[in-house]
Parts: C-alpha cells; sequence; structure tokens
C-alpha cells in the first residue's frame, strides 16, 4: 500500500477521507485486485485515526464492492473501478459519486415508500411522464441525466414531504453528475443494460401507482444500489 499516511483535509470527516483515499490506492493500482489489506490495527497506526473511522471506511468500501472479507484472512481488493469510469471522471469525483448514491439509497428509498402511499393523481401522472420521458431519452439525443433526475424528483414530490425534494435539490449537483456518468455509460454498454435501467425505474413507478410502500422502497432501494455498481463496474452488463 505504499507510504502509509493519511493526507489531511480540512473540512472533511476523517471516515471520508480514509475512504478516499484507500479508494485512490485502488484506482491508481498501488492495491490490486486478489491484494491483502492490511490489518485494522496497522491501518489505525498508519493513518493515525480510530478504530472506528477504520471500520467505517472499510465497510462502505464493502459496500461499493471494491474489497471483500474471507474469514480469518483478512480483508482483500475484490476489484477496481473500470477504466471507462477512470476515463471520464477524477478519483476525487468517484468517491463522491458513491457517496452521494450512499445518502440517495436512504432518502429516496423512504420518499419512493411514502409517495406510495400518499401520492396523488396529478403527482403520479408526473411520475409516468418523467418515466416516458427517460424511456425516449435512450432512443434519441436527449440528455439521460436531465430525465433521470426529473424521475426521482418527482418521486420525491409526490412523497408529500416537502423536505424530500428541497434534498434532492440540494444535491442536485452531483446528483446529476453521477447521473451523467452512470447513464453515460450504461448508454455507451449494451442494449440489455439499457433495458435493465428503464426496468428497474418502471419497477418503482409500478409500485407507487399500486400504493404498496413496501415494494416502491424496495425497487429504488435495488435502483440505486445497482446504480452503484453500475458506477464501479463500468460498462459490464449489470
Amino acid at each position: 500500500m505504499g507510504e502509509l499516511k493519511l493526507v489531511r483535509r480540512q473540512r472533511e470527516r476523517l471516515g471520508d477521507q480514509l475512504y478516499g483515499q484507500i479508494l485512490e490506492r485502488i484506482i491508481a493500482g498501488e492495491l490490486r485486485e486478489g491484494d491483502k489489506l492490511p490489518s485494522e490495527n496497522q491501518i489505525c497506526q498508519a493513518f493515525s485515526v480510530s478504530r472506528p473511522t477504520v471500520r467505517e471506511a472499510l465497510m462502505r468500501l464493502h459496500a461499493d464492492g471494491l474489497v471483500t472479507t474471507r474469514q480469518g484472512s483478512g480483508t482483500f481488493v475484490k476489484k477496481r473501478p473500470s477504466d471507462q469510469l477512470t476515463r471520464l471522471v477524477s478519483v476525487s469525483d468517484i468517491a463522491g459519486m458513491l457517496r452521494c448514491l450512499e445518502v440517495r439509497i436512504g432518502l429516496e428509498g423512504q420518499a419512493a415508500s411514502l409517495a406510495a402511499q400518499r401520492r396523488s393523481v396529478p403527482e403520479m401522472e408526473r411520475i409516468l411522464e418523467a418515466l416516458a420521458t427517460l424511456r425516449a431519452s435512450f432512443t434519441d439525443e436527449a440528455v439521460p441525466a436531465l430525465a433521470d433526475y426529473a424521475f426521482h424528483r418527482a418521486v420525491a414530490k409526490a412523497s408529500g414531504n416537502a423536505f424530500f425534494a428541497e434534498l434532492l435539490e440540494m444535491l442536485s449537483g452531483p446528483i446529476q453528475g453521477a447521473m451523467g456518468v452512470a447513464l453515460g455509460l450504461t448508454r455507451a454498454g449494451s442494449k440489455e443494460r439499457a433495458r435493465r435501467v428503464i426496468e428497474e425505474h418502471e419497477a418503482i413507478a409500478e409500485a407507487i401507482e399500486a400504493g404498496d410502500a413496501e415494494a416502491a422502497g424496495l425497487a429504488m432501494r435495488y435502483h440505486l444500489n445497482r446504480s452503484r455498481q453500475r458506477v464501479t463496474d463500468g460498462q459490464r452488463d449489470l
């Protein structure tokens, strides 16, 4: 892992810094697929951070599918983000995109559940209109990220709690940036992958229209988890 030393950055939590800097080493190839990470104690000492901080960073790398733990053996690099992705965005941008998706999984999963219980007829129509626009964006020259954001914003507004839509607006920059990269990779990939992305959005809309709060929340969380996998896997068919 080279020289193990945390480069301190102001206004950034230690857990975020450690996560980002281990991710940087994976992307740079300093840590390759199959390489074993140092133990928690070694990382604590090398980066001068606490064990909870190390565990938080490792848990996030696990959630991103970048590392795996083997019982009794330690933590190993499972994969590195694709070359297609690293050509499109910087290392810090990749880390930011993955953090943003982590927040969205909790936030939008709950918003979708509430939307299934509270949406009005006009709100449901706006969700379906946004879905139709998203479908069309994969067959014409429209920008998929704008259509994708409109769909998620329509779901948040249908939750009946204005804070969900307001929080989405606050995060609109990083959300649309991540959507642009993920959907760009999808358009460059196979038709099967694009079909799966559309089907994930359809499942969310169908559950909301049916008034099934549990299914709506599950469908949204599934979609966002798959989005996170698509970001790290580039053009692999997911």
